[in-house]
């Protein structure tokens, strides 16, 4: 379970670091705009985001 998790990690590090090499300038503007978000707004989405993740994760080991 745990070289599983890990593994996730790692390939969510290396989606990101490609979105950064290949858009750096799309990634600064997306940035941007999060700071002019609400609070609650980013809350929302991070969470929904979180438990996306984790239910993604929970079917990928059934």
């Amino acid at each position: 379970m745990i070289k599983f998790i890990i593994g996730a990690l790692g390939m969510l590090l290396i989606l990101e670091g490609l979105l950064y090499a290949i858009f750096p300038n799309r990634m600064k503007s997306m940035i941007i705009k999060m700071t002019e978000m609400s609070n609650d707004s980013l809350k929302w989405g991070g969470l929904m985001s979180a438990i996306l993740g984790f239910l993604m994760l929970w079917n990928a080991m059934r």
